[in-house]
């Protein structure tokens, strides 16, 4: 293996036993570029040809108050698959707040903990204090890769292939972008909204393939809400307004006390992709929270959509948490909000809901082929997590068609990501390729890179790339074929 590695970081971050600081979540400052990977077991498909690219968070600097993984620096790895050969790299996003804390020496800003008095400046994006750091989420449009965070920031634009800065992204209103734009494939279309704490509380817009914003509305909602999620049918976008949202009255005081209100129902708002606020229809449903979408589809008079309903919202403090961390640690563990992969069926002409369970496992983090996004599909591939550490290990693939389904197991004390899809190159049907992820084995204090062949998939990794170094525990990851990291002009 070669192995360029750029010059130091400047960090403060001091040895502790932070539980998201230790073992999975160690952070990991070093920058590379590698080569000449070596091949732990199997080798490498000549049928796959792009970039997988994955977000982490890093804290680099010792915290000013209490530290949550969410606060952490955002760095994305990415390795280089072209028909048969590979190559291996990561960068920090360097976001305005990770220069600024280079130039100081020393953390500005407090976490999610935190209230907002820690923090030593103001924020950039969208909520006060709150510091961006570009760590949630991470997709390819036209050609570029956008870093998001889950709080509404600036979104940060890299070289998806060399992994170089290119700046904010230019087209970003003032309220910033939530964490998950959607890419359509099949248009080029980036799909986005944000959210803040001040009227109308929501927008939705939609990006071309040139990076132009053409769609830019407000979706009013009742009050502040916290979506975190967004998805899309061919014709249409579906936003959403939960019960699950910031006490209003301790919010007059700046204390942010996450609520359920289980008298209100979830609502989802049903827009035409290029609709204003006139044009959307709401839509109620049982109440509840859901964290991440899979798809939508049209089919007849009704748009139907899955995605992974939590039984418990928000829950209580964590038994067997390590002190101080119970509450954290509860809403940041799967088996304490439960989230089911469901189905909701909205009518168009009637306005009514349907929903249906899909699975009664606790799963969550799912992937499908982005090129069905928005269009009938069959497959789904659902993360599984360690109880009380959101910690994925392992997957399970559905077919929504014949009722099916497998699972996969990493291994004790092996931990990975989302595992996006990789059709392959000519590929004959939507199954016809690989999940591709990043495996962190606390056994061996390594990582890897881990292709699994969908069509096999119980079989387990077909491939196994050792990385240069240990990498840091995450969650968002991201796919982009060979003919999607072509810039558009």
């Amino acid at each position: 293996m070669k192995i360029h590695r750029l010059p130091p970081i400047r960090s403060t971050l001091r040895p502790n036993d932070h539980p998201y600081m230790n073992g999975p979540w160690t952070p990991q400052h070093e920058e590379v570029t590698a080569t000449d990977l070596t091949v732990l077991e199997g080798e490498i498909p000549h049928d796959i040809d792009g970039v997988y690219l994955r977000n982490t968070e890093n804290p680099i600097h010792q915290p000013l108050g209490r530290y949550h993984p969410f606060d952490g620096d955002g760095m994305v790895h990415q390795i280089d698959l072209r028909r048969g050969t590979v190559s291996y790299r990561n960068r920090f996003v360097r976001t305005r707040c990770m220069v600024a804390e280079q130039e100081a020496g020393r953390a500005l800003w407090g976490g999610l903990m935190d209230p907002p008095g820690v923090s030593l400046r103001p924020g950039f994006g969208a909520h006060e204090g709150l510091k961006d750091a570009s760590s949630t989420d991470i997709v390819v449009h036209a050609g570029v890769a956008l870093s998001t965070f889950y709080q509404c920031g600036e979104a940060y634009c890299m070289d998806p292939e060399t992994l170089e800065p290119l700046g904010l992204a230019p087209w970003v209103p003032l309220d910033g972008i939530s964490a998950h734009p959607k890419v359509d494939e099949r248009t080029g279309e980036l799909l986005f909204f944000n959210y803040s704490k001040y009227p109308p509380y929501m927008h939705y817009g939609v990006v071309d393939r040139q990076r132009r914003v053409v769609t830019y509305t407000p979706i009013p909602l009742p009050g502040p809400r916290l979506p975190h999620d967004l998805t899309f049918s061919e014709h249409y976008t579906i936003l959403n307004d939960f019960p699950v949202f910031w006490d209003e009255e301790l919010l007059k005081s700046r204390i942010h006390a996450v609520r359920m209100h289980p008298n209100l129902p979830s609502r989802f708002a049903i827009i035409p992709r290029h609709g204003s606020a006139a044009d959307v229809r709401w839509f109620e449903a049982e109440p509840t929270y859901v964290l991440h979408f899979m798809n939508a589809y049209e089919q007849g008079d009704e748009i139907i959509m899955d995605a992974y309903f939590q039984d418990n919202p928000t829950p209580g403090a964590l038994a067997g948490a390590p002190p101080g961390f119970e509450h954290m640690m509860a809403y940041l563990d799967e088996q304490s909000f439960r989230p089911h992969l469901r189905r909701w069926r909205f009518n168009l002409r009637t306005g009514t809901t349907r929903e249906e369970p899909l699975d009664d496992r606790i799963l969550e983090f799912g992937t499908i082929n982005q090129q069905y996004a928005g269009r009938p599909y069959r497959y789904v591939y659902s993360s599984r997590t360690e109880p009380g550490w959101f910690l994925m290990t392992g997957y399970v693939k559905h077919d929504l068609q014949t009722g099916q389904s497998w699972e996969l197991n990493l291994g004790p004390k092996r931990y990975a990501s989302e595992a996006p899809f990789a059709p392959r190159i000519d590929a004959k049907d939507e199954d016809d390729g690989y999940l591709v992820t990043f495996v962190t084995d606390e056994n061996t204090g390594t990582s890897e890179c881990v292709l699994i062949d969908a069509k096999r998939f119980s079989e387990g990794p077909v491939c196994r790339i050792a990385l240069p170094h240990k990498i840091s525990s995450g969650t968002h990851s991201h796919w982009a074929a060979r003919p999607f990291l072509a810039r558009a002009t």
